[in-house]
């Protein structure tokens, strides 16, 4: 029991016994019949009556980015979106009522931001570097630490959509890093692997680039 415990905790860090050496689980015992760990996660989500009622109280503006993105899962028609809009303009609150009506329906919506206090406002919130296993150093070719037969890739291949908030904090790498890695996991050569993908942020918040300029 405790080595079918160690090895669903390696598999959620997508690893497994061979790894580091550890004995060869019985083959009677079966890890599927355990459910994945991380999709579990997801579909253990619980869905606020404020969230799924947050649809009515949306502007003319984050209405109509609902209703358009919520036409692509219905048609389950791949799409990358940017939801652009100054701080304090409830980008946010358009996140949760999109997640809710994802999560209700049964199915998977991830939620991700730049910064752990972002990530924090949405249910199911998670910092992009640990939902994506982003590589601290980044370069123009890199893909994410995670393997395809991943507990990790299984969740990204089975979510409906992804939200990124703060995308406008990250590197263009990263960027680029998540979009290489979903195509490899998915096989689907499309943006992020043809998923549905919401990136929101607000640029002017981020300082401009002077070339060759001081501080000052």
């Amino acid at each position: 029991m405790v080595l079918t415990n160690i090895a669903v905790i390696l598999q959620y860090m997508g690893k497994n016994l061979d790894d580091f050496d550890l004995p060869s689980l019985n083959a009677a015992v079966n890890l599927e019949s355990r459910g994945f760990r991380e999709v579990q996660e997801e579909y253990s989500i619980i869905v606020q009556d404020e969230d799924l009622h947050a649809r009515n109280s949306l502007n003319s503006h984050q209405k109509h980015a609902f209703d358009e993105i919520m036409r692509h899962v219905d048609n389950d028609c791949p799409a990358v979106f940017f939801v652009d809009g100054p701080g304090g303009t409830r980008k946010t609150f358009l996140y949760r009522a999109l997640l809710a009506n994802v999560h209700s329906r049964g199915l998977i919506a991830l939620a991700t931001a730049s910064s752990g206090a972002a990530a924090n406002n949405m249910p199911g919130g998670r910092t992009a570097h640990s939902r994506f296993k982003i590589p601290l150093t980044l370069n123009n070719n890199l893909v994410c630490n995670i393997k395809k037969q991943s507990r990790t890739a299984q969740r990204l291949r089975v979510a409906k959509i992804i939200i990124w908030d703060e995308t406008s904090m990250a590197k263009r790498q990263a960027v680029e890093t998540l979009d290489r890695t979903m195509q490899y996991i998915t096989g689907v050569r499309l943006p992020f692997g043809g998923k549905i993908m919401i990136m929101g942020g607000d640029f002017r918040q981020v300082l401009p680039v002077m070339r060759h300029g001081t501080r000052a």
